[in-house]
């Protein structure tokens, strides 16, 4: 007989992990007992002959469930203590091996069947859920993941459920911590947004509501979505007037793979995206050919996001809607969180919904939905959340001390980093709002208390502006840490350098605005780098900025201060719509020194406007985001940047748009202009003779500019983000690799 200690870190906790463990052990007839631990790691215990001890882990390694994953395992032989079965002890609250949170899992296909079968008692239930499946870091208050540390607390088992829970061969359901039923779990309710119940199935009752062009919040995993009939333009229409946004896109939640498939072009690994466990909202091309979706959902975009239900509750509403499509648009008002509780619902968007369907088990983590996109056959994570945080990013580099990185400001994520491990937050937001900003705070300090953190670092932006930094600078003194900034790009050139395992090289940074090392604006960079050091090697032309970021809300105003390095003010009047005060006050302003910007993404504005794509901004990385939209089967022309030392010539665009406009169409000349820009910035970064280049920033997922890196890069691999955003969402990432090397 021998006897053993294991210690099994991984995805291992919410996942069906231990009830899997007894199951193995009692087939392999090994004694001791399986426990979660307050790292969320398991411990394991077994007793047996070698016989029983080799069937065990071949049954560990070979029938595991498919959303578990174990990354580490530690075996220690101890002293056999004549154990007479195999048990599930209660969780304890030690922790040797940290181990992951879980993150939500979609409705599992066998929960699916229950819920269409009349004759289970589970039919029609909108929570259902077993041990691979259902809510897990929305619903979770404290590690380990057990019925109590969860808001599943307030609904105790039934007799069926509790018999289902305590049976080790119930595979699905044995000691699975948020199963019920429609006896013992969450009920819904449907009430105007005044608060008076409407009678009737809810659920009937919403879809029917909907078709009828009622605007209408729903609670899901980890917030409310706000659904409207998106075959229905005055009902599309409407919302974005009482919600205030007029061109951003809504996503689509669709009942069935077809019925996406009837709208967009769908490749093999958009499709796998769709049907995965996470359930990301995956932006796709459109279809012309019988597209029947309103015009309004999505306007003067190429792509539409559509995403699958990953609820019985959002199956069962697409299913009692006749067209099985919802418009599905987070819940919140403009620069707010997503509402998580119905109070939320009734204070913030009682002037934006109708009716209210609820139930009445909290929301205990905000998560929003998950985004994807694919560009040149390469998948970028454009938010993410939902279905893939709190899973904790490894990197090559392990950490001396425990780091907090507060990331950048809009589209936000923090992270926290520990041993060789990054756990990113879910996304945040825009944190220079007051709401957005407590919600970084609030989740850092849940992962930091989860992993039993000491932090002795926090790691900032360079911007002192930033709601962001200011937050870093009183968490260093609360916890007698260290603050380190990292200039914004280079935090997103060794944001992918990380993600692939590289210390050094040379990277291209396109984004809208960062912070620069001498005070400008920053955005178009190409740095070389080897750990902790950098310089800045080429940049994109430097631009006036006068005013700050009201530039980037009305691109005419930077189009004007492109034009204005090479026309007079009176001529400048023939191409912008800006009224007389605000172009003297621009004339004025550039006589003066003043700040200046590299930014891609002005530069993108003012093309787009100059194209008269978008000239007002009514969301972020609108008029870029059109001009690549506009660009669809352009052709290249004749054109290409100029570079002057060590700058890229980007006014010379204009100067070429002023004189080919009229004998090009629209998308000829935005697809070459945005061809020809990724050109220009590899072949400046071929000059240092790299190794590899490392692409990263907001702007690099776009399709036509990472054509033109990619086809000029010479053989040279160019490499992005796989685990983590392109955008500022990844930029925590960066900010805790820099940390890593400042102990070297």
């Amino acid at each position: 007989m021998t006897s053993y200690r294991l210690f099994l870190s991984g995805l291992v906790q919410g996942v069906g992990f231990r009830p899997f463990i007894y199951r193995i052990a009692v087939k392999s007839g090994v004694k001791g007992y399986v426990k979660n631990l307050g790292g969320s790691e398991v411990e394991v215990r077994i007793e047996g002959n070698n016989l029983e001890i080799g069937k065990f882990f071949e049954l560990l390694f070979t029938k595991m469930p498919k959303p578990a994953k174990i990354e580490e395992i530690k075996v220690l032989e101890e002293e056999v203590e004549g154990f007479k079965n195999f048990f599930i002890f209660k969780s304890g609250y030690s922790m040797k091996e940290p181990s992951q949170i879980p993150p939500d899992i979609a409705i599992c296909d066998d929960c699916l069947k229950e819920i269409l079968d009349s004759s289970n008692r589970r039919y029609r239930y909108a929570f259902n859920s077993c041990a691979y499946c259902g809510p897990r870091f929305s619903f979770l208050y404290s590690i380990p993941y057990d019925r109590e540390n969860t808001s599943m607390n307030d609904f105790p088992l039934c007799e069926q459920c509790s018999l289902e829970y305590k049976d080790p061969n119930d595979e699905r359901r044995f000691d699975a911590q948020g199963i019920s039923c429609p006896t013992c779990g969450p009920k819904l309710f449907l009430e105007t947004i005044r608060g008076e119940r409407v009678e009737g199935d809810p659920i009937i009752t919403t879809a029917k509501l909907i078709s009828e062009g009622y605007i209408v919040a729903i609670k899901g995993i980890g917030g409310f979505h706000i659904a409207v009939n998106p075959f229905n333009d005055d009902a599309v229409l409407r919302l974005r007037e009482r919600k205030k946004r007029p061109e951003k896109p809504f996503a689509i939640m669709a009942i069935s793979i077809d019925e996406i498939r009837r709208r967009a072009f769908i490749s093999e690994k958009e499709e796998g995206l769709l049907t995965s466990h996470e359930r990301p909202i995956v932006l796709l091309m459109k279809r012309k050919e019988g597209y029947d979706l309103s015009k309004y959902v999505s306007p003067n975009l190429d792509r539409e996001g559509f995403f699958l239900f990953y609820t019985p509750l959002h199956f069962l509403l697409l299913e009692a809607f006749p067209k099985h499509m919802l418009v599905m648009t987070s819940g919140n008002r403009h620069g707010s969180p997503m509402c998580v509780n119905e109070d939320c619902v009734r204070e913030k968007l009682s002037q934006v919904v109708d009716y209210v369907l609820y139930y009445n088990r909290k929301i205990v983590n905000r998560v929003d939905d998950s985004v994807i996109r694919i560009s040149r056959n390469r998948t970028f994570l454009l938010r993410r959340s939902r279905g893939y945080a709190p899973l904790w990013i490894k990197i090559r580099k392990k950490l001396i001390k425990d780091v907090i990185a507060v990331g950048a400001e809009l589209q936000n994520a923090g992270g926290i980093g520990f041993d060789n491990k990054v756990v990113l937050t879910q996304y945040i937001g825009d944190t220079d709002e007051v709401d957005t900003l407590n919600d970084l705070l609030k989740y850092l300090d849940y992962f930091i208390k989860a992993y039993s953190l000491n932090p002795k670092i926090v790691v900032a932006d360079k911007n002192p502006a930033y709601q962001s930094s200011i937050i870093a600078e009183r968490m260093a003194r609360e916890y007698g840490a260290d603050l380190i900034r990292v200039q914004h790009h280079y935090a997103h050139i060794l944001s992918v350098a990380a993600d692939h395992g590289y210390e050094n090289g040379v990277g291209i940074a396109i984004d809208g605005m960062g912070f620069g090392d001498d005070g400008n604006a920053w955005g178009g960079e190409i740095i070389a780098f080897d750990k902790e050091k950098y310089e800045r090697i080429s940049h994109l032309q430097y631009i006036p900025y006068v005013g700050g970021d009201i530039n980037a809300k009305k691109p005419e105003r930077m189009l004007a201060l492109f034009l204005s390095t090479f026309m007079n003010w009176e001529e400048i009047r023939k191409f912008v719509g800006l009224n007389d005060i605000e172009l003297k006050f621009l004339e004025n302003a550039t006589k003066k020194k003043g700040l200046l910007t590299s930014s891609v993404g002005r530069f993108l504005d003012s093309v787009s406007a100059f194209l008269g794509i978008c000239k007002e901004r009514t969301y972020e990385g609108e008029p870029a985001i059109k001009l690549e939209a506009s660009s669809y089967g352009g052709k290249l022309l004749d054109f290409s940047f100029k570079t002057n030392g060590e700058e890229i010539v980007t006014n010379e665009a204009f100067k070429w748009l002023i004189e080919e406009r009229d004998k090009f169409n629209v998308k000829d000349l935005a697809y070459t202009i945005q061809y020809r820009l990724g050109e220009s910035l590899v072949k400046l970064a071929l000059k240092v003779n790299p190794e590899k280049i490392f692409l990263s920033g907001g702007a690099s997922v776009n399709e036509y500019i990472l054509k033109g890196i990619e086809e000029n890069s010479e053989g040279i691999e160019v490499l992005t983000p796989k685990r983590i955003p392109a955008g500022d969402g990844g930029i925590a990432f960066g900010q805790i690799y820099y940390s890593s090397f400042l102990a070297d």
